[in-house]
């Protein structure tokens, strides 16, 4: 006797073989699908740090553009034509033999990079006055805001930037996708730009392309903070120590002329604040209680219906419980803590932001009332002039 295995409802069967020559099937069943024990289930861990493994390819444009910008700023620079213009020596330009790429002489600028009136003119340095004029030509100039986020001072700062985007950007990119340090890397630089007009003098010269970076650097304090339970002791030394090495280097750049502290404390304070709202992580195993919560939210639904294929009741109580499930799941993704401080975070920056486009664009100047701010962006020293 034949025995027809195919299946019935249009489905597949569990047996597999083919028809023989009198109609029949030769069968067998399909073997299970098990995994070998030589290959283990990644977790969770591992499988985020695979995602991870992608080229920083922000970071690494930021970093060319960078150098590009500087590249062109010193050939429309000229040291030695604006020397003979001056009726200086040309070989008061640093490294002469670089022609029109030589730098300042040291007194003018210490860092080995242009002059103020390049960046200022050309490149679109910052400089209040500029900014808040109302007379023609100069009518509110606030792209300066954003053109003063892409200038060097000189070579030194320029390398300084370069170390710390190699140090804490790459490492934030690859742990955060190129999005959300975009975002943070634009906004504290025009963050730190507003709190430096706010404190410069009126003909005072700033650039900022260290504002951005310190941008990094307050995100990625915050970053510890809000996911402190996701890191381990070492690595919450090793970011310590390399934040605390990045920020000295820096700020004691902003003790020379042209690099602006209260920029630097400005992108500082952006970063950190949008470090809060942007860089939230899940909490550590919440992936696998969400997966099994699911399964047992799904086991007591499926016996919570059995009533209505029975005849009896508990229908009502399906919902409120299946709610309940998704709701335990929901609550335990963010920490309440993550959340205040995300909450506080947005609010907080956007209260400052508008307050200080209110309070520059009104013609307040912060640093009239108050006499020593100006040592914080230079120090005047018989080796360079503010």
């Amino acid at each position: 006797m034949s025995v027809d295995l195919s299946p019935r409802d249009g489905g597949s069967s569990p047996f597999k073989g083919r028809k023989n020559a009198h109609g029949q099937y030769n069968f067998q069943p399909s073997p299970p699908h098990t995994m070998s024990p030589l290959q283990p289930a990644a977790s969770s861990e591992q499988k985020r740090s695979r995602r991870r493994k992608h080229i920083p390819f922000l970071i690494s444009i930021l970093i060319i553009a960078n150098i590009a910008v500087f590249i062109v700023t010193m050939y429309y620079n000229n040291c030695p034509v604006q020397s003979a213009e001056q009726q200086l020596q040309k070989k008061s330009c640093i490294l002469p033999w670089l022609h029109r790429f030589s730098f300042q002489p040291w007194h003018e600028n210490p860092l080995l990079g242009p002059s103020a009136a390049t960046l200022r003119d050309k490149m679109g340095g910052l400089q209040r006055s500029l900014v808040i004029s109302q007379q023609q030509p100069h009518h509110h100039q606030a792209w300066r805001l954003v053109t003063c986020i892409w200038l060097h001072v000189g070579l030194f700062h320029l390398l300084a930037q370069i170390l710390a985007l190699l140090l804490v950007g790459i490492r934030m990119e690859m742990e955060f996708g190129a999005l959300r340090i975009g975002v943070i890397y634009l906004l504290s630089g025009i963050g730190g730009s507003l709190l430096s007009a706010l404190f410069l003098e009126e003909d005072q010269v700033s650039v900022g392309a260290s504002v951005a970076v310190f941008g990094l650097l307050g995100a990625t304090l915050a970053e510890l903070l809000t996911n402190w339970s996701r890191h381990d002791n070492s690595s919450k030394c090793a970011s310590l120590v390399r934040l605390l090495l990045l920020l000295f280097i820096n700020l004691a750049l902003g003790l020379m002329p042209f690099v602006d502290n209260f920029a630097h404390i400005g992108g500082f304070l952006a970063g950190f604040l949008l470090g809060f709202a942007v860089l939230m992580r899940v909490q550590k195993g919440y992936k696998k209680k969400k997966k099994n919560n699911d399964k047992a939210g799904s086991d007591h639904h499926h016996h919570q219906l059995l009533p209505y294929f029975g005849g009896g009741g508990g229908g009502a109580g399906t919902v409120v419980d299946h709610a309940d499930v998704v709701a335990m799941i929901i609550n335990r993704k963010y920490k309440v803590y993550q959340i205040v401080c995300m909450v506080a975070s947005v609010i907080l920056l956007v209260g400052l932001y508008a307050a200080a486009c209110a309070t520059l664009f009104t013609g307040i100047n912060a640093s009239k009332n108050c006499s020593w701010c100006h040592y914080l962006n230079c120090v005047p020293t018989s080796k360079w002039q503010c």
